[in-house]
């Protein structure tokens, strides 16, 4: 029997968009790799955009992602600790998911300590200079008046309107960036401000849907997740050693990702 051991983290699965089809595969590709995960996961970090859509109402939540939950539910029996990190576009999670899955719901940042290992964790959205609208327009949709104000709304209009504005994501328009690490990095930026008084061997982010390993010091490395629509990208702590990998790569790449000094 394998030993649970490792930390595994993802982020930005956008299950739902751009259309039930591709995210019933994309669905499918999440539950095998929990599968390929789950014989040595000790802990699941989920760090936020899971769903690029997500509303508990009271007594209704978003239809579908059975298969998901349901390998999520079967983890989490079997002794998986769950975290699930609010993004920007599943801000909305409340009980629903820490009822059923047991899960952590983490609403910014985490930070924790495992194997003398120091990590700070955070979706990375509203962190770092400029984009003071987005960084308003947040602090709106966290707020109980626009929560109390959206459940107000019957659910079949209420999901539709939301899903709508979901959409306009750049996920789902986007192709793969061709910029070069460092230069359009706000989140290097936060990283080395927040550096100058405290202390981490790693900070993990999604949101910025490239997969990056960036060494910021000699001893401390920004790593983002990337995504599942194109890069289908997650990292995994050894207890030695955190790693960025892919996830049945199709081409000849290595399916780790190199290290980057910056």
């Amino acid at each position: 029997m394998a030993v649970r051991d490792k930390l595994y983290f993802a982020s930005d699965f956008h299950l739902g968009v751009p259309n039930y089809e591709t995210s019933r595969k994309r669905e499918d590709l999440l539950v095998r790799w929990l599968d390929f995960v789950g014989n040595d996961a000790a802990e699941i970090f989920l760090m936020g955009d899971v769903f690029d859509f997500w509303f508990e109402y009271k007594t209704v939540v978003p239809k579908g992602y059975v298969r998901f939950l349901g390998k999520l539910a079967e983890l989490s029996d079997a002794g998986v600790k769950l975290y699930f990190f609010k993004g920007n576009h599943d801000m909305w999670m409340f009980e629903y998911l820490k009822t059923e899955l047991g899960a952590a719901i983490i609403s910014n940042e985490l930070e924790i300590k495992r194997n003398g290992k120091k990590f700070f964790l955070h979706h990375g959205d509203g962190l770092g200079p400029g984009d003071q609208f987005y960084k308003l327009l947040k602090w709106f949709f966290r707020s109980k008046v626009c929560q109390w104000l959206f459940a107000r709304l019957h659910p079949n209009l209420g999901v539709t309107i939301a899903s709508k504005w979901s959409r306009k994501s750049r996920i789902i328009n986007e192709k793969e960036e061709e910029s070069k690490p460092g230069q359009q990095e706000w989140l290097v930026t936060f990283c080395k401000e927040v550096l100058k008084t405290r202390y981490y061997d790693y900070m993990v982010f999604g949101h910025r849907h490239l997969p990056l390993d960036i060494q910021l010091n000699p001893k401390s490395r920004y790593i983002n997740l990337g995504e599942w629509v194109y890069h289908k990208t997650y990292a995994v702590f050894t207890g030695e050693k955190l790693e960025l990998k892919y996830f049945e790569k199709e081409d000849s790449e290595s399916s780790q990702i190199s290290n980057t000094s910056f």
